[in-house]
């Protein structure tokens, strides 16, 4: 997309809300969108106008609303950052979900692609890795969870993880 086309927040949450209308119903409704974005009727007939023009969606006043296939791939996009940021808030760094819901959906449109990307990189190392995984996340819970951030804890544990890499790999 050239720089000034460039899509607002606002903008890609229109696009992600069709998305996720499409999904379920096949097509979006104005009505549906401002009900799912908490906007006036008026607002989504101007962001839907808008939206057209740049070749995003299929819309004609009245009718149904569905993704163009370049709206589709720049929607898909922007629900893979939600979804990974979401996951990484409330799945790693143990945010509460709905404030893990709501900072994602700020977060999705401010990241840069190779942030994201090696965010994702960093979430799959953490969920498949054998020297990361469960075990870690469990760990990593504890400590957040602990009042007392406990240095010399720590220090008890990364010596107990090392003599048992140590003795794995002599």
């Amino acid at each position: 997309m050239k720089k000034n086309n460039k899509l607002s927040e606002n903008m890609e949450n229109y696009l992600e809300t069709i998305l996720e209308l499409e999904k379920t119903n096949k097509v979006a409704r104005a009505k549906e969108i401002a009900e799912k974005l908490n906007v006036k009727r008026g607002s989504v007939t101007g962001a839907l106008k808008r939206l057209a023009e740049m070749g995003l969606i299929n819309y004609e006043p009245y009718s149904f609303i569905t993704l163009s296939p370049k709206g589709n791939r720049i929607a898909k996009d922007i629900s893979v950052r939600h979804i990974g940021l979401k996951d990484f808030l409330h799945n790693v760094l143990q945010v509460d979900e709905e404030i893990a819901e709501d900072t994602a959906c700020k977060m999705e449109h401010a990241i840069d692609p190779v942030s994201m990307k090696k965010l994702m990189c960093f979430i799959d190392y953490v969920h498949n890795c054998p020297r990361a995984g469960q075990d870690w996340l469990d760990a990593f819970t504890g400590y957040c969870s602990s009042k007392d951030l406990d240095r010399k804890k720590c220090a008890q544990c990364i010596a107990g993880c090392r003599n048992a890499h140590q003795a794995d790999n002599p």
